[in-house]
């Protein structure tokens, strides 16, 4: 069964989400909590992040703020701390299409010894599955997805719920209605907001 590492930056993770600042922390918690909910479902889940999120499902880890590398280390440790289960799966938290289906999906197609791993639309990483934790490097950034590959053996994933990031408003869209349900009621509510 696998393990899961979420980094959460929180809306100031969001900046490029141009939505009024309650709005956009109502939304990135409702995208947290649709992860969070398919990865409970997958195994033991591990949320990095910078204060306490209120979620039940995981184990909140603090974040030791410097960045998603930092912090994707930080729940390995806490992973590793905990028992060391593979494979260790990194989800990003702005995923909300996610289902746990695609993530078992990611963890059974991690080769012998190296990893699986999907590609943003924009090149770089959106989820990661490591056969070991140790295989583990910070090369996020633009096209950190060819670098990762690189690592060791690897097998690219084409998952269209998690290729599908959300950074902009624009994403939103796109995505429509394959969300899931936390952050299709903070929708619902913009729309009848918007409409009202």
């Amino acid at each position: 069964m696998p393990t899961l590492v979420v980094p959460f930056r929180g809306a100031e993770g969001k900046s490029r989400l141009e939505l009024a600042s309650p709005v956009r922390t109502a939304l990135v918690q409702a995208m947290l909590a649709d992860v969070v909910a398919a990865c409970g479902v997958v195994g033991a889940t591990f949320v990095v992040a910078p204060d306490d999120v209120g979620l039940v499902a995981a184990t909140v880890v603090p974040d030791p703020g410097r960045g998603q590398g930092a912090a994707v280390r930080a729940g390995l440790d806490a992973v590793a701390a905990a028992g060391d289960a593979r494979p260790v799966l990194i989800v990003n938290a702005d995923l909300p299409c996610l289902t746990a289906g695609d993530l078992l999906a990611l963890a059974g197609a991690v080769p012998d010894g190296g990893l699986a791993l999907v590609r943003a639309v924009d090149g770089t990483t959106n989820a990661l599955a490591l056969a070991s934790a140790d295989l583990f490097v910070s090369l996020y950034g633009p096209g950190s997805a060819a670098r990762f590959a690189a690592l060791a053996p690897s097998r690219f994933v084409d998952s269209p719920n998690l290729m599908n990031d959300v950074d902009t408003v624009a994403d939103l869209d796109r995505i429509g209605t394959r969300v899931g349900s936390h952050t299709r009621r903070v929708l619902a509510a913009l729309r009848a907001e918007a409409a009202a």
